[in-house]
């Protein structure tokens, strides 16, 4: 578990870019919390950089988009899709909960 910031610090339609290996975007979109691995898989672009509408968070680079809620990619360039996280608030704090990598233990 990775504290992130204080909820009242992060408003609705901005994200945070969590400095973990790999990085890791906390975004407050539509009343929620997302966390989404923060690399697009098309091109090294950073997507807390991106642009958000919704649940859908645009590549600054190429213009792939991505579903917060699933990490799909929902045009091309991007094919692959971006690794979500859990995200929790405890006590006014978010927190990431990072998926395993592939290839690694949970």
């Amino acid at each position: 578990m990775i504290p992130v910031c204080r909820l009242e610090d992060l408003p609705t339609g901005e994200s945070v870019r969590v400095d973990t290996t790999p990085p890791i975007a906390v975004f407050h979109a539509d009343g929620e919390l997302y966390a989404i691995d923060d690399t697009c898989t098309h091109q090294d672009a950073s997507l807390s950089d991106g642009w958000l509408e919704g649940c859908v968070v645009e590549c600054p680079l190429h213009a792939a988009s991505f579903d917060l809620r699933t990490g799909q990619p929902l045009c091309l360039p991007a094919r692959r899709p971006v690794r979500t996280h859990r995200v929790t608030v405890d006590d006014g704090v978010i927190h990431v909960h990072p998926a395993a990598q592939e290839g690694t233990a949970a």
